[in-house]
């Protein structure tokens, strides 16, 4: 039996596809050129044409477990829906869903999908990470976005290296960063557990930090375990580690907005982003981690930092 990868050239699907052929599973890898790196089969697949909905099940039929990453647009419903019709007409029994955990079931964007899987009935589990700490693509983030995006080798990267400040609207509020990796392997446990649980999974990160936190450690290289636990703020941990002060600029929401369409969003979709993003200031990413279904990651936010201050370094 097979599992089908759909942005399985992106940020969790090149991992989820590793992990499952690492570990001796079946996996197809879409692309929307066919194109996958070795060792993998791919096949072509580009959500604007349905036409190529087929193809997975033409490479393989025994395809059962599908992965599913929507296309990075505001109504992705009715895009992904028929897909999904399909891939179950075709055998699919479990669909492990990589939403947000800004997102809830009946929600815009990825709650609409959501909520039409838990519908399915098929097994299915949904993947909701927090936003990530990482991918030095840029080109992979545009083209495989998940819902929350903050990732500080591709979006911050110009404001930090140029501007010396980090963009939000998340004022003091705190996240537990999550790395890619770990957003993986809860995909790939999902898929290949022998009984799917029907349920939804956050994954968080080891710590919370607010993004003064973060930055105290880039400007002065002071290590984590030194600070107390209140002062463990993204600007401060980038300053202590640059070498230089890099601000938190706390942006208007319409400020928020402008930022993210300079990446080639939509209106729509950085509205949305920046009101998921307003979320932290009041709470609610801290709030995740103190409840239940939640997978704590091991990827540090300090360690990620620390090895790639180069792109930072002006």
């Amino acid at each position: 039996m097979t599992t089908f990868v759909t942005g399985g050239t992106g940020k969790t699907g090149s991992r989820l596809a590793q992990l499952l052929h690492d570990n001796h599973h079946s996996v197809l890898v879409a692309s929307r050129s066919g194109s996958v790196p070795a060792p993998f089969k791919g096949v072509k697949f580009d959500w604007s044409d349905s036409s190529t909905f087929e193809n997975p099940f033409n490479v393989d039929p025994k395809i059962d477990k599908l992965y599913l990453i929507a296309p990075p647009i505001f109504d992705s419903l009715p895009v992904v829906k028929p897909f999904i019709d399909f891939a179950i007409s075709k055998g699919v029994k479990r669909i492990v869903h990589g939403s947000s955990s800004a997102m809830d079931k009946g929600d815009i964007v990825d709650g609409k999908i959501h909520e039409y899987i838990v519908d399915c009935g098929v097994d299915y589990a949904i993947i909701r990470p927090t936003w990530f700490i990482g991918e030095q693509n840029l080109q992979l983030v545009r083209e495989h976005l998940l819902i929350l995006p903050d990732n500080f080798g591709t979006f911050y990267v110009s404001s930090i290296r140029d501007k010396d400040e980090i963009p939000t609207v998340a004022e003091d509020g705190r996240v537990a960063f999550v790395g890619v990796d770990d957003i993986a392997r809860a995909a790939y446990e999902a898929l290949v557990a022998d009984k799917c649980l029907d349920t939804e999974y956050y994954v968080v990160g080891p710590t919370l930090y607010s993004y003064d936190e973060v930055l105290y450690f880039l400007n002065s290289h002071t290590r984590m375990h030194c600070l107390p636990f209140g002062l463990l703020q993204v600007a401060i941990l980038l300053s202590n580690l640059l070498g230089r002060k890099i601000s938190h600029k706390r942006l208007s929401h319409k400020e928020s907005q402008s930022f993210w369409e300079t990446f080639g969003l939509t209106q729509d979709y950085a509205a949305m982003l920046t009101a998921m993003e307003a979320k932290i200031a009041h709470g609610y990413e801290e709030d995740i981690t103190k409840g239940e279904g939640v997978i704590v990651g091991r990827t540090n936010l300090h360690d990620y930092l620390t090895a790639n201050e180069k792109l930072w370094k002006q």
